[in-house]
């Protein structure tokens, strides 16, 4: 096959054209170069770039380095500030891989090509005529959350050569292989921003505002913040209250007023019912014909463990929630909730999270 694989100057992509050559595939190397706000340079987009110039000429492969910046700017990072704005949690990586990598470098250069292959730890399982994404093997390294808002037409042309593999296999691979990058730390932080502060980053776009913090049990305050968007419910790092632990629990947005709880076992940090919107499923919809409830897994952050429960839904008017079996911590507006089937084997999609609560009816 004719393969474009992206790749990052990280181990898991070098290990996926090491594995594609191996098979024999005509493949052809692009990297998204995403630049900063302004279009300057990053030191570690250069270094990545050393990298992937590395692997090509290792295996005699073309490389091209190809910008994604404006749409990576207004359509990601645009999202992102907007989402903010509100008071709401974003997901810029689930935007980034349904956008950029599967969107626009999909209908610009991708398209020219059998397949599009990337180093995410997922698969992609044809049942029928149906593509379906699937868990990786490696319930640690598993991104499908970050992959659950593409459509089917971009599944269908996606390769996860990693999907089967567990991260020290993977590892184990690139050592044997010689590859130069085998030895590199894995990246962290949000999709294409490398080392950017991102509360430095809001900060430069929103600003700060004093607000106060609230023991919301009391009502005392307690503290001042410098803006309700630079926090998200079910946070507890950054918060700088002592005697803690401390969790945002609640968030007054036209009073600028974040609600704090202490302690581990408060209920307010925790619920069971969802109230979703705007589903994205990648096949097709788990329900079938009339059917108001069905059993899923579910996540609602980038964790390995499951959730379980009913995906409910009313036929008159639409709304879509999840009743829990157990206690979900930390349920954020703007969020996404990840379904899966009950044995976790397949990710169905994705539904934006409105509330904690199950929707009102009238």
């Amino acid at each position: 096959m004719k393969i474009a694989v992206l790749i990052s100057g990280g181990v898991d992509s070098a290990v996926v054209v090491h594995k594609l050559q191996s098979e024999g595939h005509d493949l052809h190397l692009f990297y998204i170069k995403i630049s900063g706000e302004n279009g300057e340079g990053d030191c570690s987009a250069e270094e990545d770039i050393e990298m992937c110039n590395l692997i090509a000429a290792k295996y005699n492969l073309p490389l091209s380095i190809v910008s994604l910046h404006e749409e990576y700017w207004q359509h990601v990072m645009g999202y992102t500030l907007e989402t903010v704005k509100k008071g709401l949690t974003p997901h810029p990586d689930m935007m980034c891989n349904k956008l950029i990598k599967f969107g626009f470098f999909e209908e610009r250069w991708g398209k020219d090509f059998d397949k599009t292959a990337t180093g995410h730890y997922a698969s992609v399982k044809k049942i029928g005529d149906k593509y379906y994404l699937a868990t990786a093997k490696d319930p640690v390294k598993d991104q499908t959350d970050f992959l659950a808002g593409i459509s089917q037409k971009q599944l269908s042309h996606i390769l996860f050569p990693l999907g089967d593999l567990p991260k020290s296999e993977v590892r184990k691979i690139a050592q044997e292989a010689k590859l130069p990058n085998a030895s590199r730390k894995d990246s962290q932080g949000i999709c294409f921003l490398g080392k950017i502060n991102y509360k430095d980053f809001i900060k430069r776009h929103i600003g700060e505002r004093k607000g106060d913090v609230i023991e919301i049990e009391t009502g005392k305050k307690i503290g001042e913040h410098s803006g309700f968007w630079f926090y998200t419910i079910g946070q507890r790092k950054g918060l700088g209250l002592g005697g803690g632990p401390w969790f945002v629990v609640n968030k007054d947005i036209p009073k600028n007023i974040i609600y704090v709880s202490k302690g581990y076992d408060t209920p307010l940090q925790y619920g069971k019912e969802i109230h979703l919107s705007e589903p994205n499923w990648i096949a097709e919809s788990p329900f079938q014909g009339n059917e108001t409830e069905i059993k899923v897994a579910f996540k609602i952050r980038h964790v390995p463990e499951f959730h379980t429960g009913l995906l409910e839904r009313d036929l008159t008017t639409g709304n879509l929630w999840l009743n829990s079996d157990q206690d979900v911590q930390g349920i954020a507006p703007g969020q996404y909730a990840i379904i899966y089937t009950p044995d976790e084997k397949l990710c169905l999609g994705s539904a934006l999270i409105v509330s904690r609560s199950k929707p009102a009816t009238d």
